[in-house]
């Protein structure tokens, strides 16, 4: 919302006056590259090709990685809240299509990894060990298990929280989506994310000036 908002900067600098508080707004590629920081390559076979996927509330980031090391990435404006507010475009949904398919094409078999508060919750869901992957067959079970609830059922009978509750359906199509256009049959999900990645961007941007 920040990085589209057009009085972002007045915000910001209204922010910083106020409560003495720094903000930078970001792009979606630098988010990813943040992301990538949390050393997400030490968890790959070298021997594997793998479809990246991170899906946050306003954009969606998807890289292609080769033996160990990023080869493409794109940030789309794809996201669960846009998606609900039905903010998501036709064309930015074939954009992400044609990227997808385009860039995975000759990369057979392809693994999948995903990042974000949904694909945890959903992979917790599967009943899936941790570290095991997600299969696309059980994923799209889940997901149609899922919506078969109304948003006040899958809060009260199957106990998720009130802000996971709604965002968890987009969040599924856009997995189930991507997967399908690569052929992604199983899903790693690693908890790791943004958080992790903004500490040891940090670590890394400051090591210079760190003293053991």
């Amino acid at each position: 919302a920040m990085r589209e908002a057009k009085n972002g900067p007045e915000v910001v600098k209204r922010i910083r006056k106020e409560a003495n508080i720094r903000i930078e707004i970001i792009p979606g590629n630098k988010e990813a590259q943040i992301i990538y920081s949390s050393h997400l390559e030490q968890n790959m076979d070298p021997r594997k090709s793998y479809l990246y996927i991170d899906v946050g509330g306003g954009s969606t980031e998807v890289s292609v990685f080769t033996a160990g090391q990023l080869v493409n990435s794109r940030s789309f404006n794809i996201g669960t809240i846009r998606m609900l507010d039905n903010k998501d475009t036709e064309l930015e949904w074939e954009e992400m299509k044609n990227w997808v398919k385009v860039n995975t094409k000759n990369l057979k078999p392809l693994w999948g990894i995903g990042t974000g508060g949904n694909i945890n919750k959903l992979h917790r869901l599967s009943g899936e060990k941790e570290g095991a992957p997600l299969s696309f067959v059980k994923l799209k079970a889940l997901y149609a298990y899922l919506n078969s609830f109304s948003l006040k059922d899958r809060i009260t009978t199957l106990n998720l929280n009130q802000d996971r509750a709604d965002v968890i359906i987009p969040a599924s199509e856009i997995y189930i989506n991507i997967m399908k256009w690569a052929a992604v049959k199983q899903i790693y999900v690693p908890k790791i994310g943004l958080a992790d990645g903004m500490i040891q961007y940090l670590i890394d941007k400051n090591k210079d000036k760190i003293s053991l």
